[in-house]
């Protein structure tokens, strides 16, 4: 079974504090099952955006969420222009926000090399 969309959007922020870095529910959506994606703010200001994998990269029989990077060191503007075309497909996506520099560890980021 896997975990609540509301339960993984806030661990997510706990553990973006605990290492230090800063972190918030920019959206909510829906509690039990809405997509999450995840903003990335870098101290340049330049972001990546993380948005779920399709289930082809998802490994059979693991219930972990998995994301892939859909724009890596783009401006806001082209960050929020993105997510604005997923929200107008999804209204139950939430977004969540790290300011940190690195995201490994945080969740499951899908192999970008997989065809």
């Amino acid at each position: 079974m896997r975990l609540r969309s509301d339960f993984f959007a806030s661990a997510l922020v706990r553990d973006a504090f605990a290492a230090g870095g800063f972190a918030v529910i920019e959206r909510k959506g829906a509690e039990e099952a809405g997509a999450i994606a995840i903003r990335q703010i870098f101290r340049d200001g330049t972001e990546s955006l993380y948005l779920p994998a399709p289930q082809s990269f998802a490994e059979e029989g693991v219930q972990d969420r998995v994301f892939e990077r859909r724009l890596n060191a783009a401006s806001s503007d082209k960050v929020s222009e993105m997510l604005e075309r997923e929200m107008r497909f999804d209204s139950d996506l939430w977004v969540v926000v790290l300011e940190c520099e690195d995201v490994d560890g945080f969740f499951n980021i899908a192999d970008e090399e997989q065809d």
